[in-house]
């Protein structure tokens, strides 16, 4: 787990705690086009604690993709606000899937 920076140091006790209490893995989408190519990204993936606001965590990616996302055609116009409302509900919860690796 040492590519998560927000539980870079921590014991395996530590992070088993935290998820415990409800803290999450969570990864963002965001959507850069240009003109007629469109790309679709996933975040890397971040840990946010119970306490912690996973909205404002996926903020970055979601401004993002409202700045670069819409200029491609079609593919723009369609993903963007896919990404963006996936953001906004709280990016995906990719708990289970860190917990197995």
């Amino acid at each position: 787990m040492g590519d998560i920076p927000e539980i870079d140091g921590w014991t395996p006790q530590q992070v088993h705690a935290a998820v415990q209490a409800g803290g999450r893995f969570v990864r963002y989408e965001y959507v850069i086009s240009i003109l007629i190519m469109t790309f679709t990204r996933s975040s890397r993936i971040h840990f946010v604690k119970a306490d912690g606001n996973r909205l404002v965590t996926g903020l970055p990616y979601t401004l993002l993709s409202l700045a670069l996302g819409w200029w491609g055609v079609p593919w723009g116009v369609i993903r963007t606000p896919i990404a963006v409302l996936k953001n906004l509900s709280g990016g995906d919860d990719v708990t289970g899937q860190v917990w197995r690796a």
